[in-house]
């Protein structure tokens, strides 16, 4: 998210909580340290195996100026991604740019109102149109995997819970899901909902998440 990627970590922590926030950092750290040693462990030559971000909207140079940006705010995708470039995997066009951009601009409005009714609105509006962006999105992404991701070639895909890429891929293309995307998604729910974070159910999927 770029410039506003400070305003949302902030608008976060304010609504969640400094001790709830801070267990989700927790979790996010302990996710990706699995994510990147199940990697590591499993990839000994990362030489051609195509990487698909979600947000890499560009090739080349403008796509490794926005993983720095990511590294420069503290993201671990960011930084495997960068690992795994450097031992020569290929970073790959994944997004349609005007479809992120229209996501970009629906949170700017949202952050950048200053009208508590006029927050409310875009609010609204971004809630009721996320579902058909998040769609299409998908599409699109999906038809580039396929595009580019060649016969007994390998592709390393990081891409949110909330998408749904795995079932518009070709039958042909073998999918391996590192963790349970229902079990995420029960997480982000219960951490976004008012759920006491110190009840078994939580806690197990913290612990699902970090194992």
């Amino acid at each position: 998210m770029g410039s506003l990627d400070k305003e949302l970590q902030q608008t976060s922590m304010s609504r969640l909580g400094e001790n709830k926030w801070q267990t989700h950092v927790d979790t996010v750290n302990s996710y990706w340290d699995i994510i990147e040693a199940y990697i590591e462990k499993k990839v000994q030559d990362a030489k051609g195996i195509k990487v698909y971000q979600d947000g890499i909207f560009v090739d080349g140079d403008p796509a490794m100026k926005i993983i720095q940006e990511g590294i420069k705010s503290g993201s671990k995708n960011s930084e495997l991604v960068l690992k795994l470039i450097r031992k020569g995997a290929i970073l790959t066009r994944t997004e349609d740019f005007k479809m992120v951009k229209d996501e970009y601009d629906g949170l700017q409005w949202i952050l950048k109102s200053k009208n508590n009714l006029t927050k409310l609105f875009y609010l609204l509006r971004f809630k009721i149109f996320k579902p058909f962006n998040l769609n299409k999105r998908d599409r699109y992404i999906a038809r580039r995997i396929a595009e580019t991701l060649g016969e007994n070639e390998t592709g390393i895909v990081f891409i949110g819970a909330y998408h749904q890429v795995n079932k518009r891929l070709p039958e042909d293309i073998n999918v391996i899901e590192l963790k349970q995307v229902t079990k995420i998604r029960r997480y982000q729910k219960m951490l976004r909902s008012n759920a006491n974070i110190k009840t078994e159910k939580f806690e197990s999927l913290v612990n699902y998440l970090c194992e």
